[in-house]
C-alpha cells in the first residue's frame, strides 16, 4: 500500500466518524455556512496579485514537521497581502491541520482552498461550513464518476472546484462543475517532485479551466516559466513554511517576483 492509498483509507474511517459527531443538519447551521463566497479563479485574473495560493502546512508525509511555531493567523495576514488565493491543509493525522485552521484563516478576504483528500459530499458541507470557498478534487483518490458527483455538489453549495490531475491519463476527469485544473509536481504515491510535469500538460488543459501549478515551486523564475506556458496560479507552501518566518520569506519572494516582472 503506498502513502496515498494509506491517507484514503485513514480518511474514509476518519469521514465516518465525524459524520457522527456533526450530522450535516449542525454543520448547516454553522455561521460562516451561508456567507457569499469569492472566486478564486476572479483572484488569479487580478493584475494587482500574484497569481500565487500560498499554502499553510505544518507538516507532510514526507519532510516531516515543517513549521510547527508560526499561527495562522499571522502567516494567512501577510499571504493575504498579495496572494491570489490561500491554502489551508485541513487533514490532522497526515499534515497537522485542523478545520477550524480555516475558520482562522477566514479573516482574510481573499479566497480560501480546503486542501484535503476529499471522497465525501459529507467533506464538502464541511468545507462551505467552516469558511472554505474552493475544495480540492484529487483524480487519483478518485473515479470519474466520483469526480463528478462530488463537483456537481460542490458548485451546488457555491464553491469552486480544483481538479489536481498528475498525467495525461487523469485529462478525463475534467468536467463542466471544473473551474480550475491544477497539476500537482509532486507524484502522491512516491512523493517525488518534477516541475516539468506541469509543462507536459497544460497545453491539453482547456482554456476556460484555469491552469494551476502546484508543488516543487521555489524561484521565481520557475513561476515566470510557468506564467510563459500558460498557468494562471501558483500553489506555493513548502517554500514559505519552511522558514522561520513564513511571513517575511512570502513578502521576500513577492518582492522578488515583482523585481523580475519589472525587468
Amino acid at each position: 500500500m503506498n502513502i496515498l492509498d494509506t491517507i484514503v483509507a485513514k480518511k474514509k474511517e476518519e469521514v465516518a466518524r465525524r459524520i457522527l459527531e456533526s450530522p450535516v443538519e449542525i454543520l448547516e447551521q454553522m455561521p460562516l455556512f451561508g456567507r457569499p463566497t469569492l472566486s478564486l479563479k476572479k483572484f488569479l485574473d487580478d493584475p494587482g496579485r500574484t497569481g500565487i495560493i500560498a499554502e499553510y502546512k505544518r507538516r507532510s508525509p514526507s519532510k516531516g514537521v515543517i513549521n510547527d511555531h508560526s499561527s495562522v493567523e499571522e502567516v494567512t495576514m501577510a499571504y493575504a497581502q498579495h496572494a491570489s488565493g490561500i491554502s489551508v491543509l485541513t487533514d490532522t493525522e497526515f499534515f497537522g491541520g485542523t478545520l477550524n485552521d480555516l475558520v482562522a484563516a477566514r479573516m482574510n478576504e481573499v479566497p480560501l482552498l480546503r486542501k484535503d483528500f476529499m471522497i465525501s459530499d459529507y467533506q464538502l458541507v464541511e468545507a462551505r461550513a467552516y469558511g472554505a470557498d474552493v475544495i480540492l478534487l484529487i483524480a487519483a483518490c478518485l473515479s470519474v464518476e466520483q469526480c463528478a458527483k462530488l463537483a456537481a455538489h460542490a458548485k451546488a453549495l457555491g464553491l469552486e472546484v480544483l481538479l489536481e490531475i498528475h498525467d495525461e491519463t487523469e485529462l478525463k476527469y475534467i468536467n463542466e462543475d471544473v473551474d480550475l485544473v491544477g497539476v500537482n509536481n509532486r507524484d502522491l504515491k512516491t512523493f517525488t517532485v518534477d516541475v516539468q510535469r506541469s509543462m507536459a500538460l497544460v497545453r491539453q488543459i482547456p482554456s476556460s479551466k484555469a491552469a494551476v501549478a502546484e508543488s516543487g515551486i521555489s524561484d521565481v523564475e520557475t513561476i515566470v516559466s510557468l506564467k510563459r506556458a500558460g498557468f494562471r496560479g501558483f500553489l506555493i507552501g513548502e517554500n514559505f513554511m519552511k522558514h522561520a518566518d513564513p511571513a517575511i520569506a512570502f513578502a521576500d519572494f513577492v518582492n522578488r517576483l515583482k523585481a523580475k516582472n519589472e525587468n
